[in-house]
């Protein structure tokens, strides 16, 4: 399947021209504090002191209008728009500039009533029911049609709204419909893509099981047994919402200036879709993290930032996040005092210009009535509404200062969405999880060099001195090439268990992993085993254990270093390499075998930042302390966060100024409980 000209092609489609930016339009501030609100929910009476008290907690930016859908049409075709203008117009005159959100991931009785069409099709073959939300088809062409004439009238009267700021595309994208629609669509967009069966049975190898097709309406709705059609099927409905979500970009943009920005809100590690392609035609990305039950974990929170904001390498909004509790969990403790201001310093420092909390004041009815506010049923704030005003203080003290900033880092993790999906369809070990592999490496790499990025294989990694390949398990020979480059001008590339097994169509390579590397690296893999019990490895980095999976290497060129080895285990794997590691050209490239405890990560990264020549973005700092670091234009700043409930002292490399305490420059900063600093230059 030609899975690269497609998706050029596709993502080149052209939208429509934007229009000039006006003269006099809001200024978005460097850092947002905002809030999602629902005026439809409450009497236009209430809307002014709802503002007023945004205003006084230092909020910046309402969103507004998404799952208004009965609200703004009513009846077909009965356009209702002058509430919303007039909700923008409020917020504007408290400062506060608009995100205007389309509606369409809650269409309105009205519609799936008359056109059950829209509906989307549940595995068992009965249609959802109205009264909740996403229960939509994305491949109705109806429900589309629904979506391109909502978007254009909302854009038609707020496009060339001074006020509004951006639009954010329906919410959460995430089911798929199983109907004989969208298994036609399969289809068809199998019949495109590899253009005759012939091709599409060698890819796939039918012969396995008589699973050869003659005709492409015998192809089944995936996903299914065949991992071919599998990851085809993946990708169909990564196009599907792409293009459901071209739609409305198309619909907004024929009547918005290009100052308001489109975006849409992505769930962190969450694999329904390609989220790659559907950033590519978006101005910025958003998401919505939720820390659920416990507290904020800042390493595994911390590599959901940087995964979004790699989606297009640049700073993306915090759309949703919680305020201090949600409402969908096993147990919905709140965050604790403090917490909840640590955790949006902490998406700033990985790359948020925007923290905008979900939700303002909780409708009286509906799904989420014990979900955290930030004020009442009554309309009165509540003990969160400090911590916010709090927030939207220092937003504005420190905001110029981090304004044209972003993370840098020399580190990079390669992530793909095509090697999850392989390796999460035939795990072979139930316990082996490719987002848990990437975290054993994120871990310790970021608290060691306290910066790193997570990109795609394909983006450009020239800047990089280290980057990492945790089960880069789904490696077509033009990536292998890009990574090959990279290597010999001068990079570290290091690749995890199961990296090079698969081409582009989710086949076995013919040849041992990693497959189009084997002669780069000089080595190669005998055979993987999944572990039941845990296998000793000792070397270079000391002793530890792998577990879960181990793979067998055999040197094949004489200037390969073996780091680590394994000890006695299964037979098969004793004394063999684990870790082997070869200088090429002018960098080096290391291949990992094996899923090692975080005793032994802690040490590989050790060295894998000290032979890459990488060093701590600030310095030593305690455990419990955070460093991340912004920079651009001239400025460097530094974000220190304490995520624990006792008292931290940093001592610094030089003399620093701490902006939002206000202190002169010094060597030192005292961090309270779950406190917070930002630094410059002293």
């Amino acid at each position: 399947m030609q899975r690269r000209s497609f998706l050029a092609r596709t993502l080149s489609l052209p939208l429509l021209g934007a229009l000039p930016s006006l003269q006099g339009a809001a200024v978005t501030p460097p850092l947002v504090l905002g809030a999602a609100w629902y005026p439809e929910q409450w009497p236009q009476s209430r809307w002014d002191e709802d503002l007023k008290l945004m205003e006084q907690a230092g909020l910046r930016m309402v969103r507004v209008g998404e799952f208004a859908w009965s609200t703004l049409e009513p009846h077909e075709g009965q356009f209702e728009l002058d509430w919303l203008e007039k909700a923008v117009e409020m917020a504007a005159k408290r400062n506060m500039v608009t995100v205007v959100g389309t509606p369409t991931a809650a269409p309105p009785a009205w519609m799936t009533q008359k056109y059950p069409d829209t509906l989307l099709t549940l595995p068992d073959g009965r249609k959802a029911e109205h009264g909740n939300r996403a229960h939509f088809s994305f491949t109705s062409q109806r429900y589309r049609q629904f979506c391109a004439r909502i978007a254009s009238e909302m854009a038609k009267r707020l496009g060339r709204n001074q006020s509004v700021v951006g639009w954010q595309i329906d919410n959460e994208y995430g089911r798929t419909s199983n109907d004989d629609v969208t298994r036609a669509q399969f289809q068809a967009f199998l019949k495109e893509h590899y253009g005759t069966l012939d091709a599409l049975n060698e890819h796939w190898t039918t012969a396995y099981w008589s699973e050869a097709y003659t005709d492409w309406s015998q192809i089944p709705l995936g996903p299914s047994g065949n991992p071919g059609l599998f990851l085809a099927w993946k990708h169909f409905v990564t196009e599907t919402f792409r293009t459901y979500q071209h739609v409305q970009v198309e619909a907004i943009r024929a009547h918005a200036p290009s100052r308001q920005f489109i975006t849409s809100n992505y769930m962190g590690w969450y694999d329904s879709f390609d989220h790659y392609v559907l950033a590519e035609e978006l101005d910025l990305v958003s998401w919505d993290n939720y820390v659920g039950r416990g507290h904020l974990d800042p390493l595994k929170n911390g590599v959901i930032h940087d995964l979004t904001r790699g989606l297009k390498r640049k700073n993306f909004w915090l759309i949703e996040t919680q305020p201090g509790f949600v409402n969908w969990s096993e147990v919905n403790n709140a965050l604790d005092k403090g917490e909840a201001r640590a955790m949006a310093w902490h998406a700033v420092g990985h790359g948020a210009d925007c923290i905008s909390y979900w939700q303002w004041r909780s409708a009286l009815n509906g799904q989420e009535q014990y979900h955290g506010t930030l004020v009442g049923a009554d309309g009165t704030p509540v003990p969160m509404y400090e911590e916010a005003a709090q927030l939207g203080r220092e937003f504005a003290k420190v905001g110029t200062a981090l304004g044209g900033t972003e993370p840098v880092s020399e580190v990079a993790m390669l992530h793909s969405y095509d090697s999850r999906w392989a390796v999460n369809f035939q795990r072979h070990n139930r316990h082996f999880d490719p987002v848990e592999l990437m975290g054993s490496y994120y871990r310790p790499l970021r608290r060691q060099a306290q910066q790193m990025d997570v990109v795609h294989p394909m983006a450009p990694l020239d800047k990089y001195k280290l980057v990492v390949a945790p089960a880069l398990n789904v490696l077509p020979q033009e990536m292998a090439q890009h990574l090959e480059a990279y290597v010999r001008q001068g990079g570290h590339l290091v690749l995890g268990p199961r990296s090079g097994m698969k081409d582009q169509h989710n086949s076995l390579w013919p040849m041992r992993q990693p497959g189009p590397l084997v002669d780069v690296l000089g080595a190669r893999v005998e055979q993987w085993y999944a572990l039941d019990e845990e296998v000793p490895v000792s070397g270079s980095w000391g002793t530890g254990t792998a577990a879960l999976w181990a793979e067998q290497l055999k040197k094949r060129a004489a200037d390969v270093e073996v780091v680590m080895k394994y000890g006695a285990s299964n037979g098969w794997l004793d004394d063999q390499p684990a870790v082997v590691t070869r200088v090429v050209g002018k960098g080096r490239i290391s291949y990992v075998a094996a899923q090692l405890d975080d005793g032994l990560m802690a040490k590989a990264a050790e060295w894998m930042l000290r032979v890459s020549a990488v060093k701590a973005a600030l310095g030593p700092v305690p455990d419990a302390v955070e460093v991340c670091h912004r920079a651009g234009g001239g400025k460097d700043v530094f974000i220190v966060i304490n995520h624990s409930k006792t008292a931290q002292r940093v001592v610094l490399p030089r003399a620093m100024r701490a902006l939002l305490s206000g202190s002169a420059a010094a060597s030192v900063v005292d961090l309270p409980a779950r406190g917070v600093e930002v630094l410059t230059a002293g």
